[in-house]
């Protein structure tokens, strides 16, 4: 079962999730904290394909619950619940672990499409885990295992979240190479998804603070004015 942890502390907009993704098949599990999420999240074993998280939560915001989630799971999808003037949110959201967020008010068709699409992604890596795929890619110093979805950077392991690991797989298949944003938001979040292409600058700058010895002067992941990113090793 596709199982969900909501977190909303507005009644209707709860029931208005909750609805909508249990007749597109998840299960669904909803709180109204911060602080109850956690716990259930905890009673659950971390059970959880995804967690949709509103931001101002009372209490233990939704900030804090996705950072606290990033911390007990790399393989959990997160998504943000933003307001329109909650711009800064947004990105500070994606750089504690976020893989998305939708912008409140949202579409039923907009919210199922939004979990659907990380949610395949989720489950393509549980997949290849499964199935114990031992595919790795070599550049140099880093080393892309396809079956953990690790990297290594002169064997030290760097934690990835879904998006990051999905990021790096792309530029690595394709070294060299000038990825525009609109290529990597639709190899990512999917081609029908309404992100914003500065979803991609960030997790961009989130990557290199990972990766490159001096994230200010970039060595890998190089930025090829107005036309996108490339990978060299």
């Amino acid at each position: 079962m596709k199982r969900v942890l909501i977190a909303e502390d507005e009644e209707a907009i709860r029931e208005f999730e909750i609805i909508n993704l249990q007749r597109s098949g998840y299960e669904v599990i909803a709180t109204d904290s911060g602080e109850k999420a956690l716990e259930i999240f905890q009673n659950y074993n971390g059970d959880f394909d995804l967690a949709v998280l509103d931001i101002m939560l009372p209490g233990i915001d939704g900030m804090k619950v996705c950072k606290e989630l990033r911390k007990k799971s790399d393989t959990i999808g997160i998504i943000l619940l933003t307001a329109k003037a909650q711009e800064m949110d947004k990105i500070s959201g994606l750089m504690l672990g976020a893989d998305d967020y939708i912008t409140k008010p949202f579409s039923p068709s907009e919210l199922v499409a939004r979990v659907d699409a990380l949610y395949r992604r989720v489950a393509l890596n549980l997949m290849r885990t499964e199935n114990q795929f031992h595919e790795e890619i070599k550049f140099g110093e880093f080393v892309l295992n396809l079956k953990n979805r690790a990297l290594k950077k002169r064997g030290q392991v760097i934690e990835l979240t879904q998006v990051e690991f999905q990021i790096m797989e792309y530029f690595f298949s394709n070294p060299g190479t000038v990825l525009s944003r609109t290529q990597i938001l639709h190899h990512v979040w999917g081609e029908n998804n309404k992100a914003e292409e500065k979803i991609v600058d960030v997790n961009v700058r989130r990557l290199r603070m990972k990766i490159e010895d001096n994230p200010s002067i970039p060595q890998h992941i190089i930025t090829v004015w107005g036309m996108g990113y490339k990978w060299e090793n």
